[in-house]
């Protein structure tokens, strides 16, 4: 059995990932409601196809999915932030 776990949310997105219960989350999933805008490609480069997808993430959505992000892997140290239960820690009581 699986379940969307959310790392962070707004009215036109959801950052998410799916938990199995036997096993560590392994991917992240990122829903934009409606896209402002992206692009599917694909091409065929020494005759290998390479697939890609663009999506523009308006500044302040990106700006709430990083500070969530590292606020849930716990990434405060390695970018120079508390690692303790100081303001701002996933650790502190107060949000």
């Amino acid at each position: 059995m699986s379940a969307k776990a959310s790392i962070s949310g707004g009215e036109h997105f959801h950052f998410y990932t799916v938990e199995l219960l036997s096993e560590e989350p392994r991917s992240v999933f990122l829903e934009l409601t409606p896209p402002p805008t992206y692009e599917l490609s694909k091409d065929v480069y020494q005759g290998k196809t390479i697939e890609s997808l663009t999506v523009e993430i308006p500044s302040e959505i990106m700006d709430r999915i990083a500070i969530d992000w590292i606020k849930r892997r716990k990434l405060q140290g390695a970018v120079g932030g508390p690692v303790g239960l100081e303001w701002g820690s996933p650790d502190c009581p107060y949000d």
